[in-house]
């Protein structure tokens, strides 16, 4: 028959306790870092690659058009300076 030893038993359980407080305090940790890093960026005013791929999107059609407007605009001036 097996006996059990009541001071293994307990440090197990204290042990196995201890493993959940820790687990516990890396979760609180993180998210508080998280939190921390997201009201820093926030500060920044930095911005998300969204919006930066669509106000480059916005400027790449500007030069376009531009491109456009200026070659029309030569023209007309080539037509009136005949």
């Amino acid at each position: 028959m097996q006996t059990r030893n009541r001071i293994l038993d307990d440090m197990s359980q204290l042990m196995t306790n201890a493993m959940g407080v820790a687990q516990g305090a890396r979760t609180e940790a993180e998210n508080t870092m998280k939190g921390l890093m997201d009201r820093w960026l926030a500060d920044r005013d930095f911005v998300t690659r969204e919006e930066f791929d669509a106000v480059r999107a916005m400027a790449q059609k500007a030069r376009e058009e531009n491109a456009t407007l200026s070659a029309r605009l030569d023209a007309l001036e080539a037509k009136v300076g005949e």
